[in-house]
């Protein structure tokens, strides 16, 4: 209870300083306190934030409640929750990111001692690589590690033909991500942060890159937001430097491939028909997303098998239909450059 009329009373004697930092501060505290299930000590801190500024009154509350209400319903349309599937000891990384993605996890659960220390957990990252090589499954393990909302924007129904209509639409999407601690998350990232410069994107473009660049800005620290992007080349620059993580989620070597369909043979207690290097050697350079849809045939022919022919022999089986596949561009991009020497 002493923290509890501490908190009340920080918030009482902040009230007739800076509003606008103030305003931030009280929703990541009483965001904090609704997570713990803390919710009366939430609406005490809430009740004396808004009887300290004489402004305000029972009408605006109310007004500011149907529209906040409002606005909610309508960003709901924009962005999807998803329930995270994967989990960091599933998961093949560069260990780099590995740590760097752990440590993120670990500032947000003990964003209370960091806070007492007058620093903030760090909340925002950029996961760059080609595609099938584990940013979405990034973004799940930290949601999943969170036990927060796993919120993806949905480009189809943000990005509007009018002008203004999708920064717009973006801006409700930042505000109802502020009312909850939860991952928020951009696939595609590129599509919405294009570089400002290029001469070939419209006015619109800009002003969508632009109001995206504020929205970051303002973004309280218990709202973890994560980008993916296959093309990093394209963001603005300004976007960059936005996001204080930037990691690498690179193609998986033969050996990591390996180690993958192990893990997958393990989970699932299924034989692969043959050695995991074997089969990944067979594969030749494949994404982890690849590998699994692999393996994922592999499962499904010994199913409508029913015993009638050996593991070994599926295996053969898939790997031959697989060498015949058609090659993406980028796959073959891959292969034509396997032999080329590089200085």
């Amino acid at each position: 209870m002493a923290r509890s009329d501490l908190l009340i009373n920080l918030v009482k004697s902040g009230a007739s300083g800076d509003k606008h930092t103030l305003g931030k501060i009280v929703d990541a505290i009483v965001a904090e306190e609704r997570a713990k299930n803390h919710n009366i000590v939430a609406d005490r801190i809430e009740k004396a934030y808004r009887l300290s500024d004489s402004n305000w009154n029972g009408k605006a509350a109310t007004l500011m409640n149907a529209h906040s209400s409002e606005s909610n319903a309508r960003a709901r349309d924009f962005i999807a929750e998803v329930k995270p599937r994967r989990r960091f000891e599933e998961l093949i990384l560069p260990e780099v990111t590995m740590t760097a993605a752990q440590q993120l996890v670990e500032e947000q659960q003990r964003a209370s001692l960091l806070r007492s220390h007058s620093l903030e957990p760090r909340h925002s990252a950029l996961l760059v690589g080609p595609p099938g090589n584990g940013k979405t499954s990034l973004a799940e393990a930290i949601a999943e590690s969170l036990a927060v909302p796993f919120f993806v924007v949905r480009y189809e129904t943000m990005i509007g033909s009018f002008l203004g209509e999708t920064a717009s639409r973006m801006k409700r999407v930042f505000d109802y991500a502020r009312t909850t601690p939860c991952v928020l998350f951009f696939d595609e990232f590129d599509t919405v942060g294009k570089e400002r410069g290029d001469t070939h994107e419209t006015g619109e473009i800009k002003r969508v890159v632009t109001s995206l660049l504020l929205q970051i800005d303002d973004l309280p620290s218990y709202v973890v937001i994560l980008a993916a992007t296959n093309h990093a080349e394209l963001l603005d620059r300004a976007v960059w430097r936005r996001f204080q993580l930037r990691l690498p989620l690179p193609s998986p070597t033969q050996k990591q491939i390996a180690s993958y369909l192990t893990a997958l043979s393990d989970r699932s207690e299924l034989k692969l028909g043959a050695s995991p290097q074997q089969i990944a050697k067979s594969l030749g350079k494949v994404s982890f997303s690849e590998a699994e849809e692999f393996f994922l045939d592999l499962a499904r022919r010994q199913v409508l098998a029913a015993g009638e022919e050996t593991p070994a022999q599926i295996a053969k089986q898939q790997l031959k239909i697989w060498a015949s596949r058609v090659l993406g561009p980028l796959t073959q991009k891959q292969d034509d450059n396997a032999g080329t020497p590089t200085t």
